[in-house]
């Protein structure tokens, strides 16, 4: 894992720590990482480069089959 990549996140006031980045997307400005919590669900998450800040912009409820 990238050292500016997130370990965990925050949702709903409850902490879910991120156990495997699936992909990545950079743009010119963002960065889309998608990601599996320890549950197996599947979040799509996107960072703001000009302000550093991250925010969740999809979910799946998993597991997934490998």
């Amino acid at each position: 894992m990238d050292p500016g990549e997130p370990r965990a996140f925050f949702l709903a006031g409850h902490r879910l720590e991120i156990i495997r980045i699936l992909d990545r997307w950079p743009g010119s400005d963002h960065l889309y990482l998608k990601v599996q919590d320890p549950q197996g669900d599947l979040f799509l998450l996107r960072r703001d480069d000009p302000t550093g800040r991250w925010s969740v912009h999809s979910f799946r409820a998993g597991p997934f089959p490998e």
